[in-house]
C-alpha cells in the first residue's frame, strides 16, 4: 500500500467525519431548544424514546452524537436516567441506516447528494432550508468519503500478510477487541463499520470473521459518550455504563448465537455475494434483537447502572444546587442544554436576589444589623453566578444555533446582569443600618410605613417573575409594569413627604438625604425586575444603568 493510498485512506475518513459533523450541525440549527419541548413529550414513554432516538441518530448518522446529547440532557436535568434508557437503545438502532445505505451502494450518487445540498445552502436563504441543505450536503460528503477510502483499501487486496492478519479476527476475543479498539480510536462506529463492509466488499475478510470484529465496534463506539461524560454528574455517568451494558450484554447473546448456530450462512443466504448487505443485515439484527430483548429490563438496566455507580451521601446535595451543565458545539442538543442550564442557574439567582431585598428591608425597619452579614454573602454569590454565567455565554457563542435561540441566550445575558444589580441595590439598602446605629440616627414612623408599601410592591413584582415557568408572559409584563409606574409615583410622593418634614424640622438634613438614596434604590429594584419581565416578554429592556 504506497503512501499515497494511505492519504487517501485518513482523507476519506475525515470527508466521512466531516460530512456526519455537518449533518449534526444542520440538526442543531433547525431544532435547536425545540429539541428540549420535543424529548419532554415523547420520553416519558419509552418506546415512543427508542423511536425519538433512532430518529435522530438516522438524521446525524452517528449514534456517538446522540448518545453524547442523552449523556448531556441527563446531565442537566433535562431527561431522567429511565427516560434516557430508551433514547440509547433507539440510537443504536438509528446507527443502523448507515450500514444499510452503504450496502444499497448510496455512494454511487453521493456526488448528487451533496451538490443538491450545497446548492440550497449557496442558492437559497431561507433559514430552514439551509439547514436541510446543510443535512444533505452533509450526507452526500460522507458518502464520498467512504468511496475514497474504498478506493484507498483496494491495494490491500494483493496483501498476503494483511489477508492472513483478517483471517485471525475468526477468534471471537481478537476480533471484539480489534472492532472495539478501531472504533474507540477514530470515535465512530459508522465509519469503522463503513471500513469493514469495504474490506469484505474486496475480500479482505469473510463474513465469519467480520462479525465479530462488528459486535467489538459496538462496543467501542460507547467510548465517545465515557470521554463526554467526564466532569458530569453521576447520574449523567450512569448513562454511558447504560450504554456500554447495553452493547456488551448483546455482543455476549450474540457470540453466544455464532458458536451454536450457523446464523452467519442464515444471513448470507438472505444476500448471498453481496458482503456489505450481510454485514448491513447483522448490524441491523443485532441492535433491533438486542433492544427487543433488553426494552422490558430498563428499569433493571438503571438500577445496575445505579449498582455499578452506587449513590454517594453527597449526591443529593449536589442534585438539589444546579450548576451551568457542559455542552459542546459539535454535539446534538447542545442548544437547549445549554438554554435550560442559563434558565436554572438564573432562576436560583432570583430566589437568591428576592431573599436579600425581603432581609434589606426588614434590617432597615428592624434597625439592626444581625443580617447583615448574610446579605453580603448572598450578594458576593449573586456576583459569583453573574461572572460564571457571563463567561459561560461567552463560551458558547461558537455555537451553531437559530436566531431565535440566539435571541433566547442573549435575553437571558441580560437577565443575569439585571438580577446582580438588584443585589447590589438590595445591599445598598441593608448598609444604610449601620449608617443609622453610626450616628444615632432614626427613621420617623411614616418613613417606616412608605418603605412597608414599598417594600410589599418591590416582593410582588419579583414573586411574578418566574425565568423557568413558560405561562402568561404578556400578563406578567403588565403586571410588573404597573407595579413599577406605582413606584415611580410613590417615590415622588414620598421624597416630597421628607421635604416637607425637613421644613417643618421634625427630620434632619442627613436623614432626608439617606432616604432620598433609599428610594433611588428601591426605584432603580423595579427598574431592573421590569428588564427582566420584558427579556422575558421579548420586549427590548428600556432601563440601561
Amino acid at each position: 500500500m504506497q503512501l499515497s493510498n494511505v492519504f487517501m485512506l485518513f482523507g476519506g475518513l475525515a470527508l466521512f467525519l466531516y460530512g456526519m459533523h455537518m449533518m449534526s450541525t444542520g440538526l442543531e440549527v433547525a431544532a435547536g431548544n425545540r429539541l428540549k419541548g420535543i424529548l419532554e413529550k415523547l420520553t416519558s414513554n419509552r418506546l415512543l424514546g427508542v423511536l425519538v432516538g433512532a430518529l435522530i441518530t438516522a438524521a446525524v448518522q452517528s449514534s456517538s452524537a446522540t448518545t453524547v446529547m442523552t449523556v448531556g440532557f441527563v446531565n442537566s436535568g433535562l431527561m431522567t436516567l429511565n427516560q434516557a434508557v430508551g433514547v440509547i437503545m433507539g440510537a443504536n438502532i438509528g446507527t443502523t441506516i448507515t450500514g444499510q445505505l452503504i450496502a444499497l451502494d448510496v455512494g454511487v450518487i453521493a456526488p448528487m447528494i451533496a451538490f443538491i445540498g450545497v446548492a440550497l445552502i449557496t442558492f437559497l436563504k431561507g433559514k430552514k432550508v439551509q439547514c436541510a441543505g446543510q443535512i444533505i450536503a452533509g450526507l452526500g460528503i460522507l458518502f464520498l468519503g467512504m468511496d475514497l477510502m474504498g478506493t484507498a483499501m483496494e491495494p490491500l487486496r494483493e496483501s498476503q500478510a494483511f489477508i492472513q492478519l483478517m483471517t485471525q479476527f475468526k477468534n471471537p476475543l481478537l476480533g471484539i477487541l480489534a472492532g472495539a479498539l478501531f472504533t474507540a480510536v477514530i470515535q465512530s462506529s459508522s465509519a469503522s463499520i463503513g471500513i469493514l463492509q469495504t474490506l469484505a466488499a474486496g475480500g479482505l475478510i469473510g463474513i465469519d470473521s467480520a462479525v465479530f470484529v462488528l459486535f467489538g465496534q459496538n462496543i467501542g463506539t460507547c467510548i465517545t459518550a465515557l470521554i463526554a461524560s467526564v466532569g458530569t454528574n453521576r447520574n449523567a455517568k450512569r448513562t454511558t455504563i447504560i450504554h456500554l451494558l447495553f452493547n456488551v450484554i448483546g455482543t455476549v447473546v450474540f457470540v453466544g448465537v455464532c458458536m451454536l448456530l450457523p446464523f452467519t450462512d442464515w444471513i448470507a443466504a438472505l444476500t448471498p455475494n453481496n458482503t456489505p448487505a450481510q454485514l448491513a443485515n447483522i448490524h441491523t439484527i443485532f441492535n433491533v434483537v438486542t433492544t427487543l430483548l433488553l426494552f422490558p429490563f430498563g428499569n433493571l438496566l438503571a438500577k445496575l447502572a445505579q449498582k455499578i455507580l452506587p449513590v454517594k451521601a453527597s449526591e443529593k446535595s449536589e442534585d438539589q444546587e444546579m450548576h451551568l451543565a457542559f455542552a459542546n458545539e459539535h454535539n446534538v442538543g447542545s442548544t437547549a442544554i445549554v438554554i435550560d442550564s442559563l434558565r436554572h442557574e438564573e432562576e436560583r439567582m432570583l430566589h437568591i436576589a428576592r431573599d436579600n431585598v425581603a432581609q434589606s428591608f426588614e434590617t432597615l425597619l428592624n434597625g439592626t444589623d444581625t443580617d447583615l452579614d448574610k446579605v453580603n454573602r448572598n450578594e458576593e454569590y449573586l456576583d459569583y453566578l453573574n461572572t460564571e454565567i457571563t463567561r459561560y455565554i461567552s463560551q458558547q457563542s461558537s455555537f451553531a444555533m437559530s436566531d431565535a435561540d440566539s435571541a433566547t441566550i442573549s435575553a437571558l445575558f441580560d437577565i443575569s446582569g439585571n438580577i446582580e444589580r438588584i443585589g447590589d441595590h438590595a445591599t445598598n439598602m441593608a448598609e444604610y443600618v449601620r449608617m443609622f446605629q453610626e450616628k444615632h440616627m432614626q427613621l420617623s414612623e411614616r418613613a417606616q410605613n412608605e418603605l412597608r408599601e414599598l417594600a410589599d410592591i418591590t416582593l410582588r413584582a419579583l414573586n411574578r417573575i418566574s425565568i423557568l415557568e413558560e405561562g402568561d408572559r404578556t400578563g406578567m409584563l403588565q403586571e410588573v409594569h404597573d407595579l413599577e409606574a406605582k413606584t415611580d409615583e410613590l417615590k415622588i410622593k414620598f421624597r416630597n413627604n421628607q421635604i416637607e418634614a425637613l421644613k417643618e424640622g421634625s427630620c434632619t438634613t442627613e436623614v432626608c438625604v439617606i432616604y432620598t438614596e433609599m428610594l433611588t434604590d428601591i426605584e432603580r429594584m423595579l427598574d431592573h425586575t421590569l428588564n427582566i419581565a420584558q427579556a422575558l416578554g421579548g420586549e427590548t429592556p428600556e432601563f440601561t444603568a
